[in-house]
Formats: C-alpha cells, structure tokens, sequence
C-alpha cells in the first residue's frame, strides 16, 4: 500500500520489513519506534546495516502519522530505485573503461535538488551518484520527475557515510573535490579529467567539516556583482559542465 504521506509504497510490521529485507527487496527508508525491541528488531537493524538502509529512530507518533495500521514498532518506505554498493559501482565504471565521476551528495535533502542533480550529471557523463545513509534526501516520486528520469539511469551508491566514502574513494585512486564558495581553486583551474569525485554540500551548511579537512582541493564557480547564491542543483550542473568540457575537448 502507500502512505497517505509518502508517495512510496509502505512496509508495515515487523514481518512484512524482516520477509522483504531477506527477500533482496529495495527499501528507501526504515522508520523505528525508539523503544521498539526484540529479536525481530535486532535482525532488521542487522539488515539495515548491511544494505546500507536508512534507519530513522522515531516516536510512536510519527509512526501513526504514516499508517493507521497496526505497525508493531516499523514501518518501511519500499523503493522506486535500485542502489549498489560504491565499490561495485566504481568496479563497474572502470571495468568499462570509462574515468570515473561521481557525485557525492553532503546533506543535501531536497528531492527536487537531487532529481535536478540528477538529470545534469547524465547529461554530462557523470556515472554515479553517492548518497549517505543519514541527512539523504528519500528518493521518491517527486524526485525520479524531476530527473527526468535521470535517477533510474545513473549509478545510485548507498553509503553509511561521507567519511567512509571518501575512504574507499580514495583507495580507489579518485581525486576529492569539495565545493565552496570560497574554495581556493576556480572551478576551471582544477583537473576534472582524472578520476574525480564533486562533493556538493547542504545549501544552508555547505559540505561538511570532514570534507573540508580531507579534500583534495576545494574548487570554486566565480561569480561576479559580490552576488555568491546558487542553488545547489544550478552549482552542479556548472561544474559537472566544466568536467565534459574538459574530457571532450581536452
């Protein structure tokens, strides 16, 4: 069924989420009564962990604002999209012989954003995008519209975070690049033709603390009338630009 607040079709019980996590069905978001126990509760938050799932710590009311079922302590978003696990998706990129350019999304939460996102980064030979598991945006409907499809076309990486991704970026050889309206490189003064990763950052909060000391560069779009507000969608796609210029005309 669908939640009447979600345009993602819902899992409620702790059967229904435990048969689907063990059956490989693709679940977007678990939603977690705080006090919810027991051994069914326990293999779930394995899975979750496994799969790389969202899991969300919530109140009773927010469970009963999902569904007015019965729900035991859970409730599951089903997913629209398939999602594989980094390393696999960065294998498979090389493995075709292609450099590799992903997005890695710091906080953003906006659905239309990563829809928007999205749609540039297919257009401009980006591969993949990477997604954290905490403070992600619910890839929904609304998301998969404004992708224009996008999203069931491009690698989706599930992740339990940005440091840990960065870590198996980074033994994969995949230059860092932090974006920020101050960073010290314009945007077309760094090498976006070698294995590179664009770290896009919360529009509120810009990327976090933990890319911002770990980035191989941190890159810039400069911007004239000391006017310094993008959305974030309009940021990627310039830089995302910026790398098929340079790996099409050199």
């Amino acid at each position: 069924m669908k939640s009447a607040r979600s345009s993602l079709p819902l899992l409620v019980g702790r059967k229904p989420v435990l048969e689907a996590l063990e059956q490989g069905v693709t679940i977007e978001k678990i939603f977690l009564l705080r006090t919810a126990t027991g051994a069914d509760i326990v293999s779930i938050k394995q899975k979750a962990k496994e799969y790389n799932i969202p899991v969300s710590q919530v109140p009773v009311e927010k469970l009963d604002y999902l569904t007015k079922v019965q729900h035991q302590g859970i409730v599951a978003w089903t997913s629209l999209l398939q999602y594989v696990d980094l390393q696999a998706g960065i294998s498979y990129v090389v493995e075709k012989g292609e450099t590799p350019l992903f997005l890695l999304l710091d906080g953003i939460t906006d659905v239309r954003n990563v829809g928007a996102i999205a749609r540039s980064a297919l257009c401009c030979g980006a591969q993949g995008i990477i997604l954290p598991t905490s403070h992600a945006a619910s890839l929904n409907e609304d998301a998969i519209k404004t992708s224009a499809g996008a999203l069931r076309k491009i690698l989706l990486c599930r992740t339990p975070s940005v440091p840990q991704a960065m870590d198996v970026l980074r033994l994969n050889g995949i230059q860092i690049l932090g974006t920020q309206m101050k960073g010290s490189v314009p945007v077309y003064e760094s090498d976006l033709s070698i294995p590179s990763v664009i770290v896009m950052g919360a529009e509120d909060t810009g990327i976090s603390k933990e890319v911002l000391k770990r980035a191989d560069q941190l890159i810039r779009i400069p911007m004239v009338n000391n006017f310094d507000s993008l959305n974030v969608s309009v940021a990627a796609g310039m830089i995302l630009y910026e790398a098929l210029r340079q790996r099409t005309l050199g």
